[in-house]
């Protein structure tokens, strides 16, 4: 297996990151991290779920500043963007989950307490860290009956499921399924990423460009797409000459940017071209973020938004982010794997399309019918508001549980 891996990095930029990034783990814990140090550990599959453990990272930090934190990553992508994350005093790739692996891990990480994030699960370092008596929690599960844990055949994922000692869900239904099977130790707490986005609107989310791009005319925020969001997008924005448009693609390819720029017929820019242009922001028709770092504050003038990532089958990035801002929002069609789009969806501040067709029709919709469009709006920030606390839960129990 291993040699597959090492062989598969040369026809994969992303299988080399991941490769190469696992070979320095354990010398950054060993630069990082002395014997002495109190640290807690989250591990996160990618930048998803990072966002979600951020909330927990924030809160220690602020309780208790004398820890230190280590964040692991699965994904390159997630590694590769929060790698120098302020937040953490080390962040490594986690090791295949081999028993010498994790052995020597949790060795080095040595953490109070360990945290896993929504779908995390490796038997390997479960069993070290159960081993280790150390306290790990499960923060933001979800889970589902089609899952291994809840087969004839899961005994031994339900045995490293039985290593937590506390999970917190996100629903219910993941807490009667986890019961069903034996384990009780379990509190619906929500997501913890509720209380991280609720926190963005009492930020300054000011950006003057921004401002002067959308003046007073409608807006309407494309957050995260890949190229089949783009797709059916294209058709609503080209027949849209009294609409802002802001498209922030999910990954900053410039090939595939500049050929979806050639698409459009509207008059547009690149946020990178705006100090090297003549033409005005507020003659712009099309704003294409170029760039990371900027769509959170974005989503603050948006009217609407689009959340991309579910046309395809990438996984639907983050709708809260708009929805706290009072946003309606429209994504794609496959978002079984997200129990927040399908709670909003059914309190009607989401809506969800299958092609070009529906999405050209539900972003009329919400353009022309103010009224509609701030209910769904109204909806969505209710909806942020109502669910947050997850974070104060998971603290309490930390507090309660320190060596």
């Amino acid at each position: 297996m291993s040699f597959f891996l090492w062989l598969s990095q040369g026809f994969s930029k992303k299988m080399k990151l991941f490769i190469q990034g696992r070979q320095q783990t354990f010398a950054v814990l060993k630069e990082k991290i002395t014997p002495t140090d109190e640290t807690v550990w989250f591990h996160c599959a990618s930048l998803g779920e990072f966002e979600q453990g951020l909330p927990i990272m924030e809160a220690i930090k602020k309780h208790y500043p004398t820890y230190k934190i280590i964040v692991s990553f699965f994904s390159p992508s997630g590694y590769e963007i929060k790698k120098n994350t302020p937040i953490a005093d080390a962040v490594v790739y986690l090791p295949m989950d081999t028993r010498a692996s994790a052995r020597k891990f949790v060795a080095l990480a040595h953490p109070t307490m360990a945290f896993f994030v929504k779908y995390e699960f490796w038997p390997n370092y479960l069993f070290q860290l159960k081993e280790h008596k150390v306290h790990t929690l499960l923060i933001s599960g979800v889970f589902r009956e089609n899952q291994v844990f809840f087969k004839s055949y899961g005994n031994f994922m339900r045995k490293a499921l039985r290593c937590f000692d506390h999970i917190f869900v996100q629903n219910k239904n993941s807490e009667v399924l986890l019961k069903d099977i034996g384990i009780t130790n379990v509190t619906v707490s929500g997501d913890t990423r509720f209380d991280r986005v609720s926190h963005q609107i009492e930020q300054d989310n000011t950006l003057k460009f921004m401002d002067e791009f959308k003046g007073d005319s409608l807006c309407v925020v494309c957050g995260s797409t890949w190229p089949e969001d783009e797709t059916v997008l294209l058709p609503f924005i080209n027949t849209s000459a009294t609409i802002k448009f802001v498209i922030a693609p999910h990954k900053m390819d410039i090939g595939k940017i500049d050929a979806f720029q050639k698409k459009i017929k509207l008059p547009t820019l690149k946020y990178t071209q705006l100090k090297d242009t003549g033409a005005t922001l507020a003659s712009t028709s099309v704003l294409l973020v170029d760039t990371i770092g900027l769509l959170t504050k974005i989503y603050s003038y948006a009217d609407i938004a689009y959340v991309g990532g579910a046309m395809g089958n990438e996984g639907l990035h983050n709708i809260l982010e708009p929805a706290t801002f009072g946003v309606p929002v429209v994504i794609g069609k496959n978002f079984d794997d997200f129990p927040e789009a399908e709670r909003l969806q059914s309190l009607a501040g989401l809506f969800s399309i299958k092609n070009a067709e529906e999405c050209t029709q539900i972003l009329t919709k919400l353009a022309k019918n103010a009224a509609f469009r701030d209910k769904a709006g109204m909806i969505a920030g209710h909806f942020v508001n109502s669910n947050t606390g997850a974070t104060h839960m998971v603290l309490n129990y930390f507090k309660d549980n320190q060596n």
